[in-house]
């Protein structure tokens, strides 16, 4: 177990200012004090934080996420309780359901609760509907930074969509539909359809207009009749995998092979995808490295006073089963 002669190793100084630095009492320079809360992080020696302390209670960090049912996000909520956990935090958890008015609601739900700091997954990182509110330091997860939130913790997910449409083209397609939850709902279905809008006008090929249906839904029943008959896909880009699940089901139900007659590629990763056959064709995110980065990044700013910083993730193409060549 870490004992605070430990720390004081660690930050070069003795016990007694150790402790003055930990409890905020007496004098401690500033850089004491900040390597006094990076040795104590980096040991899991677990202190409360000033604010904390002041209100006579255990710290607590608000979490935000589209929806928990989702396993992208339910990864990284578990990876984020996990570190916080060995911090001594406190985690309260909301959803949005991919609705920027209830957002709003479940940010101020959290605040109420007084959180010494918060991670956030916003339906749009730029939008207005939060800038009214008063927020303690705040890290973004899966958003891109904006002037008014410094920190994030994101993939690129422009360039995801990039390489995924490159990799259909490559297999002689031509008409590659996407298919979205609603953009207003995900900021980064959006970017991954303007990564597949730039790579099919670079090819000269004219990119279809996004089909977006609602996210919170039964996604067994989707209805692709319509914009089948209209679009006439060789390939369909889902905007995540449960979606393109969802392709799978509805193509099947209109008497369409996957991938003999039409191909399909997603984006996160999830496990189920590498277990279905054909083995979906997928983008694979690092959600459960991403909860764990946002979260030291959180503790690191709060108890440590570092900066905010943009921490951008790598990904990673999963060639499965589910996209074929075909004929031009």
């Amino acid at each position: 177990m870490t004992t605070l002669a430990d720390v004081a190793e660690r930050a070069g100084c003795s016990i007694a200012a150790a402790s003055r630095a930990l409890n905020a009492r007496g004098a401690v320079s500033e850089g004491l004090q900040r390597r006094v809360r990076k040795a104590a992080t980096e040991l899991g020696y677990r202190t409360l934080p000033l604010l904390a302390r002041r209100h006579g209670r255990r710290p607590v960090v608000g979490v935000l996420i589209p929806s928990i049912t989702n396993p992208v996000f339910a990864t990284s909520l578990s990876n984020i309780q996990n570190r916080m956990l060995i911090a001594g935090h406190a985690v309260l958890i909301a959803q949005s359901n991919y609705d920027p008015l209830q957002e709003a609601g479940a940010i101020a739900a959290l605040l109420s609760e007084r959180p010494t700091g918060l991670i956030l997954t916003l339906c749009n990182a730029e939008g207005e509907i939060n800038r009214g509110l008063d927020l303690p330091p705040t890290v973004l997860l899966n958003n891109l930074p904006t002037d008014r939130f410094p920190a994030a913790v994101t993939v690129d997910n422009q360039e995801a969509g990039r390489i995924l449409t490159r990799h259909i083209l490559l297999h002689g397609h031509e008409r590659i539909l996407f298919l979205s939850g609603n953009f207003q709902g995900s900021d980064r279905a959006r970017l991954r359809y303007d990564g597949y809008r730039e790579v099919m006008e670079q090819s000269g090929l004219p990119p279809l207009a996004p089909f977006q249906i609602p996210f919170i839904g039964s996604y067994e029943q989707i209805d692709l009749s319509a914009t089948l008959w209209d679009t006439r896909p060789t390939a369909i880009i889902a905007s995540n995998d449960l979606l393109a699940f969802g392709v799978i089901g509805a193509l099947r139900k209109h008497g369409y092979r996957v991938p003999e007659e039409i191909s399909v590629a997603g984006f996160d990763g999830i496990a189920v995808g590498q277990l279905m056959s054909p083995r979906l064709t997928t983008i694979e995110m690092p959600d459960a490295s991403m909860g764990a980065v946002a979260a030291s990044l959180l503790i690191d700013m709060t108890e440590n006073g570092a900066p905010s910083r943009h921490l951008q993730m790598g990904f990673t193409l999963r060639q499965g089963e589910t996209v074929r060549a075909v004929r031009t």
